[in-house]
């Protein structure tokens, strides 16, 4: 390629974030002859080169120094390296601006290879660098940490604690890791435990907009769950990845994110909730690729496996959330995504119907505000303003990107009525006004 077809890349994905770089063919010719990319402009450069070359690339690929963050999105960087540094990053105030400079990378969507998965799942164990054994009670008390975080996260969205849930993961679980362990079931227990954090640390930027942020950690939550050989919860953290892709409208990455969440045992070997959790995801996938009789088959499916989940199911925690409201929510989205609103409101309002929203505050908001668009797209505005009354009302104290970006539907949908002079549209597009100045 030319220079100058590089650098408009490098400014394209730079775009994208949000951020406005000056790169130009002159700054290229620099790179090539020996210069290193401002550490600000590096992510863009890789990311670039990436889509280009429809391949995750490295800073090493190609001969230049990584940044603070450069193992971060490397598959072949050594898994507990990685978590450190970008814990660290995270969690220095005067750091983390490389975080937020940082790039989404389409090109790190691409799934590992089975070679990879072995290697990980088979690797030696790990020399400890402290004398502490850890035991049951350790493994017992990280996932009652995780099992505290992700319901904060479900009932106050992901801008609370997230720091809290990073500073966790990165001194005390990360300190466990390197330990030596009673026996390999409390390693694999544990590092599961640490999959489980990093992947939640990513949700809850996901949830709050931080794309990149999330998209490091939950990378970072595959390597771990491969370390586990746990294939279920690296199929989680698949969905997860998939999810964000799909929002980030890039359907055929998310499609094969969300295909490889339901290969092999990472779908055989979960339990029946989380098969569910896999497939409803792997729909959604499918309708935003435009592959509608796919999707149909996979809800069924989906509800098929949500039917047979009973409550002895030996199943991990964190399906905790996952039950007839969430299939609900999803299968409504599959719908709205392929143009059937009838059925999506139907859908919306089985998953308001059977959720509690005292448990579940920032995903029932969400719900609320989605049934309020649909039906504001059939032309019933006053039942729209009385649904997003509902949704509003449950958003006091909820800080999440997926809540605000709601809310600012809500004043995109009523724009053209605004004029009427209809009492409960003036009220419901100042109240989420309000709620976009506070929360922003």
């Amino acid at each position: 390629m030319t220079y100058e077809a590089l650098a408009s890349a490098v400014r394209s994905a730079a775009a994208e974030a949000g951020i406005a770089l000056r790169t130009n063919r002159s700054a290229v010719a620099h790179w090539v002859a020996g210069s290193q990319p401002a550490e600000e402009a590096l992510p863009y450069v890789i990311e670039a080169l990436s889509r280009l070359l429809k391949r995750s690339v490295s800073p090493k690929d190609i001969g230049l120094a990584a940044t603070s963050l450069g193992d971060a999105l490397d598959w072949c960087a050594d898994t507990l390296a990685a978590l450190h540094e970008l814990g660290s990053v995270d969690l220095d105030l005067r750091r983390r601006h490389v975080l937020k400079a940082a790039a989404y990378s389409v090109g790190a969507l691409g799934v590992p290879d089975s070679a990879w998965w072995m290697e990980r799942a088979h690797r030696p164990v790990r020399q400890p660098k402290s004398r502490h054994t850890v035991g049951r009670g350790d493994l017992d008390a990280a996932r009652e940490m995780v099992a505290l975080f992700s319901r904060i996260d479900q009932r106050h969205g992901g801008g609370h604690a997230r720091s809290a849930v990073v500073q966790y993961l990165t001194t005390d679980v990360t300190g466990y890791l390197h330990g030596r362990f009673l026996d390999d079931d409390v390693r694999r227990g544990m590092y599961t435990a640490a999959s489980e954090l990093a992947y939640l640390s990513g949700w809850m930027a996901f949830d709050n907009g931080e794309h990149p942020v999330a998209q490091r950690y939950l990378t970072t939550a595959v390597s771990l769950a491969a370390e586990a050989d746990d294939a279920p919860m690296a199929g989680h953290v698949l969905r997860a990845m998939a999810h964000q892709a799909i929002e980030l409208r890039h359907p055929t990455e998310a499609l094969n994110l969300a295909g490889a969440s339901v290969e092999g045992s990472r779908y055989a070997s979960a339990s029946p909730r989380e098969r569910s959790l896999l497939g409803v995801v792997h729909a959604r996938a499918l309708a935003a690729a435009g592959e509608r009789q796919a999707a149909a088959a996979a809800l069924l499916r989906a509800e098929d496996d949500l039917a047979a989940a009973s409550p002895g199911d030996d199943e991990p925690g964190r399906v905790f959330f996952f039950g007839e409201a969430s299939l609900a929510h999803e299968t409504a989205c599959v719908l709205r995504d392929t143009g059937d609103l009838d059925g999506a409101k139907r859908e919306f309002r089985r998953s308001v119907r059977t959720r509690k929203a005292s448990s579940f505050t920032r995903t029932h908001a969400v719900t609320l505000g989605y049934l309020g668009s649909v039906q504001a797209r059939q032309g019933a505005i006053e039942e729209a303003c009385a649904t997003w009354s509902r949704a509003l009302d449950l958003m006091d104290g909820v800080h999440s990107a997926r809540a605000r970006r709601t809310a600012a539907d809500m004043r995109r949908a009523l724009s053209p009525v605004r004029a009427r002079g209809i009492p409960l549209v003036r009220e419901i597009n100042h109240r989420a006004a309000v709620f976009l100045s506070q929360s922003s």
